[in-house]
């Protein structure tokens, strides 16, 4: 299996791509890196993992590394990669290494790097750390009186008391409302943070589904309704109020309704949108493969939405450029500014948990409010030889005359529908996205284009 270094980290299957060379060679190269920003100060790195059960491995790897390159390091041990990202404004640290591969299977893990303004690394500066991997990794290596510290340090109740503290949070307001609660924490480190973050707010009520952090997870990773039939049937069973899903390092969000519905991953920045506007307006920032509703709501409010390429930092990227408020991305991912530059699956929560508690409505009755559009998300494996970018150039010059958009991949918007081709950040695949009135055309709208591609190459 090929390893995948991009913006979103250094990923591969554990013993077939991603080794103990592959990772101390990528963290010296980190590491050398973060030496060279800090300037004459020694460095701090924060470390922390998902429920992988490769991650303490890696982690004890990337930690060693790490000092002998002359970094202090502090091991944030189990953690969210939103905790990590406040880890690193509270301690005003250098940057970060988080040991997850985000919605990838268990076999898989990676290399996810913060900069010192917690922030994942630009392309810019990815492509620097990735070409520092490419020389000795020993070149970094410091003399013994140079090495740097270990030390221990949770952040998990600092990033819930900055949550808790947001001035459109009150956890009184949640409480009173009695919510019964569903998680589904997929045996990684969402079945802790998740419900400690409920009890913050409130929340009494709460049942966990798969809260055992030891990274056997109870389903495919990434939160999509064919997934999590668990938590669909739990909730509907019990009567809960809502449903939590999250990805094994919860930065991604995604809501089960009462009566045990999925209400969608590609909703999650929508219904976010649709709270903090009513407190604070402004504009939003999103990624070229995000469904149109975030244009609907943000129109109701009448304020702009500005569109990036796909990836965590592009978008973060775009909201800064734009003074936007509040940004996200169509794979259930919030990001807000005032807290940190990153998906945040705990933010997202408390957010949607403080809209229902004012507004007196179900998540089922919101849901009948926002917009309705139905979003497919095929992927492509990319056969062995073919050139992706090759085929992307066939499909856009196919269609020449209509409004395309290449900036990332090829983007297609039709008068009622649109699709999103694109090579994989994190899979040596081609995602196709599709998005249209109704579940059947949305599909038949992305296998339409498979059989393009399939016949381009």
């Amino acid at each position: 299996m090929p390893l995948i270094a991009s913006i979103s980290g250094i990923r591969g299957v554990f013993g077939d791509g991603l080794d103990p060379a592959v990772l101390t060679r990528y963290a010296a190269a980190f590491g050398g890196w973060c030496c060279e920003q800090a300037g004459s100060k020694k460095p701090t790195v924060l470390v922390g993992r998902d429920g992988r059960t490769t991650g303490e491995v890696c982690s004890r790897l990337v930690t060693a590394t790490l000092q002998s390159c002359g970094c202090n390091v502090i091991d944030a041990g189990l953690a969210t990669t939103p905790t990590i990202a406040m880890g690193v404004l509270e301690t005003n640290a250098d940057g970060a290494v988080i040991l997850s591969a985000s919605h990838n299977p268990a076999e898989w893990n990676a290399l996810k790097l913060l900069n010192a303004k917690s922030e994942f690394l630009s392309p810019d500066e990815a492509e620097k750390v990735i070409a520092m991997a490419e020389k000795q990794p020993g070149m970094y290596t410091v003399s013994h009186d140079l090495i740097g510290s270990c030390s221990e340090q949770d952040f998990l109740d600092i990033h819930i008391q900055r949550i808790v503290e947001l001035p459109y949070i009150d956890a009184e307001v949640i409480r009173a409302r009695g919510f019964k609660v569903v998680v589904d924490g997929i045996n990684s480190v969402g079945g802790f943070a998740l419900p400690a973050l409920l009890h913050a707010l409130g929340v009494k009520d709460v049942d966990v589904l798969n809260g055992t952090c030891n990274g056997q997870f109870a389903h495919n990773p990434e939160p999509l309704p064919q997934n999590i039939e668990g938590i669909l049937k739990h909730v509907r069973e019990t009567g809960a109020d809502i449903g939590l899903v999250v990805d094994p390092d919860a930065d991604r969000l995604a809501f089960v309704e009462d009566g045990g519905t999925f209400f969608g991953e590609e909703l999650t920045q929508v219904i976010a949108a649709d709270f903090l506007m009513r407190k604070q307006p402004g504009p939003f920032a999103t990624n070229l493969s995000s469904s149109r509703a975030i244009d609907d709501v943000m129109k109701g409010f009448n304020q702009p939405v500005y569109r990036s390429a796909v990836g965590e930092i592009n978008v973060v990227k775009k909201m800064q450029e734009v003074s936007a408020v509040l940004g996200g991305e169509g794979n259930g991912g919030v990001i807000l500014p005032a807290l940190h530059y990153g998906r945040d699956a705990l933010v997202g929560t408390a957010f949607v948990l403080q809209h229902l508690a004012e507004t007196g409505k179900s998540l089922s009755e919101i849901r009948a409010e926002l917009p309705h559009y139905h979003i497919a998300k095929h992927k492509l494996p990319l056969p062995e030889g073919a050139d992706p970018d090759d085929l992307l150039a066939k499909i856009a010059e196919q269609y020449a005359g209509e409004r395309v958009s290449t900036e990332d991949g090829v983007k297609i918007d039709f008068a009622d529908c649109w699709v999103h081709l694109r090579k994989s950040n994190t899979e040596p695949i081609l995602r196709i996205y599709t998005e249209a009135a109704s579940e059947k055309e949305a599909d038949d709208l992305a296998e339409r284009f498979k059989n393009r591609l399939s016949q381009a190459e």
